[in-house]
Formats: C-alpha cells, structure tokens, sequence
C-alpha cells in the first residue's frame, strides 16, 4: 500500500458576499477533485488546537500526524531546521521577511516576490552592515529569510505580528511590543537605512517594481524539541515536496527524505505537474509521499479571489487529474488544506478545513463535491487534526 497527502495550504476560505456567498473553493472548477469526493470519504477536520495560533507550522504539524501541542515550540526555529541554520545555547531565530513600506504602510508583505538573486543581495548588505557577533541573515526563499540573534532571549517575549496579517496598516501600531522588542525595533528601523538607496531597490524603482526596503522580524523561537521520526511513529519511509521552507523544516525534523523538484516555488508561478510528477515518481521507493502547495495561500494573502480560484484549478487539473490515474485499489490519498486563509482578512483563522479520503478500502459517504459545506454537511469530524494520519493509514 502506498500514501500520497497532497496539502493545498490555505485554500479554505469563507462565504465571499461579492460571489454569491460562495467560497474559493466553491468558485472553482474543480471536476477531479469532485470526482474523488464521490468516490471517497469527506469531512471536516481540526488543524489547529483550540487556542493555539493558526499558522502553517502548527496546522500543518498536525497533518503528518504530530501533537502541536506537544512539539510546537515556534516557527522560527523549523525554518531554521530547513535551511541548516545552526542553533546553540542562547540563540534564537525570527523569520525575517523582505517588506515594502511606503508612507508608513506595509505595502507588500512580499516587496512583491522579489526573486531569490535580488533578495540574497540584499541580504548580504545587511550582513554586512548591520551584522555582527550578536546579528546574522541567513538568506532563504524569495521575501523569505531568517535571522539569528545571540545573547537576548528575553526578544522571545517580544509580541510581534506578521507582516501578511497587516497590508495597508500604519506599521508604527504592529511593531513588536513589550519586554525584548527595542531590540527587535531597532534592528527592523536600522535595516530601513540600510536598504533605502541599495542599487537593488533603485533598480527595481525604476522598473516600477515593489521595493524590499525593510526587514520585518516575527515568529521568533529558541531550539526546538527533537520529534521522534515519522519512520519510527508511522512505520513507514516517508518524503515530502514543497517550495517553502517551513514544510522543508518540518520534514528534516521528521527524518523525512527531501525532493527536489525542478519548477516547485512558493507561489502561483508554481509548476503544479512536475510537483506532483515528481511525487508519483518517488513513491516508487516511497511509503508515503507529502506534496505541499503554498500558491492558494499566498493569493489569500494578496486578497486575491482570482489568483485564489485559479491556484485551486491548477491543483486539480494538473494535480488531481494525475492521482486519479493511480490504482485505487493500491494506494490512499489524503487531500486537504492546513488551515483557511479567507479573502476578506487575508491571514490563516483556526477554523476547521474540509478534507477527503479516497483510495483502498475507503467509502464513499455521500459528497458531492469537495467544498466547506458539503464537508460540513457529510457529518464527519475529526476534532485532532493530528490523528488524521493515523486514520489515513489504518
């Protein structure tokens, strides 16, 4: 028996007025996705513990079948883990995103996905400027980095928000508040200075493109707790694919074999069928395989229902349609997002996401299509989204 989960981060959503009262999901073309919710089993399913922040660390934590509230200790940290970032006694990490201010706002969370060239550029600059035996960068993914600091754990206490969680907002109310943050303040003001003039942003200007001219520090953490190997919990040789460094890190800590994909980005530009090409391919030597994908999540960001609707027909088209080609009868998918990114506050909320079963020995129990409502109205409901996995191979 074989496994595949395929994780459409972000792609549940809420009623959209301006549509009919029909959600991204429901928006879509989605005829294979609709197929498998016939031939499968749909329901809807906690990620994210009651209480606990909906991020993609946590929610998707419990999609390969771990306890966040056990393991989550940050997310920092398991980017960190993803790009072999080092961390000893006393140092933290904070996710260290490339932003675009302007008048005091937080125009782009992304300097509008600035590509990883001009990014690492950048990078380097503020090394070079601003870093020192207590501050380093680490250059990542496009807009994504990290930065490590030695010798102030106290910044942990800091409270910090996500530069997606505020586009358009006067930055000066969400810069991080409390005990520790002048010295994350300090840093992300500095980096102002730094990166104002960097030929990198004056050409970018010129082009009419977003300028990266700010860092924006959040989702800090200390080392995290080692996390017994997927192998070892689910007895199975597991790998994953994704273009974002958090699933990256998550599947490092899980002893999880990494695959490199050629054309698998963070984003809509993604190449949805070699991802999942690549991932049919490694089941071959595979018990399970994790194909994540980041792009219906970014458009929520980008409160985008258009980019939204077409990241989620690209899945099935490209995605979707491959998998139905696969024996049922030897193999089981899981299907899901990690948590809704909704259009109308373009960031992650903690309510519970439809998900599908369909494969070996996996009823059907009267779904339609594969949708929030129809989700909602199979009555099934799995409330720890950590025990999914188990259900999955059981």
């Amino acid at each position: 028996m074989k496994y595949l989960v395929l994780i459409m981060d972000g792609a549940a959503g809420w009623p959209l007025p301006a549509h009919a009262g029909k959600t991204c999901l429901e928006l879509a073309q989605t005829p294979n996705l609709d197929l498998l919710a016939q031939e499968g089993a749909v329901g809807l399913v906690r990620t994210v513990p009651e209480g606990m922040e909906p991020s993609s660390a946590c929610a998707c934590m419990s999609l390969l079948g771990y306890d966040p509230r056990v393991y989550y200790m940050g997310r920092g940290s398991i980017e960190a883990r993803s790009m072999e970032i080092p961390l000893g006694e006393g140092e933290v990490v904070f996710r260290c995103n490339l932003v675009s201010v302007r008048n005091g706002r937080m125009e782009s969370y992304s300097s509008g996905y600035i590509p990883d060239d001009e990014a690492h550029e950048l990078i380097a600059t503020l090394n070079e400027v601003i870093g020192n035996h207590e501050v380093s960068f680490y250059p990542g993914i496009s807009y994504r980095h990290i930065c490590r600091i030695s010798g102030h754990q106290e910044i942990l206490a800091a409270a910090c928000t996500p530069a997606h969680d505020i586009p358009g907002r006067l930055i000066e109310q969400y810069l991080p508040k409390g005990e520790g943050s002048e010295y994350l303040r300090d840093l992300m003001l500095r980096s102002m200075e730094v990166l104002a003039m960097h030929p990198v942003n004056v050409k970018r200007c010129a082009r009419n493109e977003t300028p990266a001219n700010m860092i924006w520090l959040f989702w800090g953490s200390g080392r995290i707790p080692s996390m017994p190997p997927f192998r070892e919990t689910y007895g199975l040789n597991a790998a994953m694919t994704s273009g974002v460094d958090l699933l990256l890190g998550l599947a490092k800590m899980l002893d999880m074999r990494v695959l490199a994909i050629p054309g698998v980005t963070g984003d809509i530009a993604n190449n949805y069928a070699a991802q999942m090409s690549g991932a049919i391919d490694a089941l071959e030597s595979s018990d399970l395989v994790v194909v994540h994908v980041e792009a219906p999540d970014e458009a929520g960001h980008d409160g985008s229902v258009a980019d939204k609707t077409l990241a989620i027909e690209r899945i099935d088209r490209d995605m979707i349609a491959a998998v139905r080609e696969l024996d049922p009868h030897q193999i089981r998918v899981l299907v899901t997002p990690d948590h809704p990114t909704p259009i109308q506050v373009r960031t992650h909320v903690a309510d519970p996401v439809p998900f599908l079963m369909w494969g070996a020995r996996i009823a059907p129990n009267g779904a339609a299509r594969f949708t929030e409502k129809e989700a909602a109205r199979t009555g099934l409901f799995v409330d720890e989204g950590h025990r999914l996995m188990s259900d999955l191979i059981g």
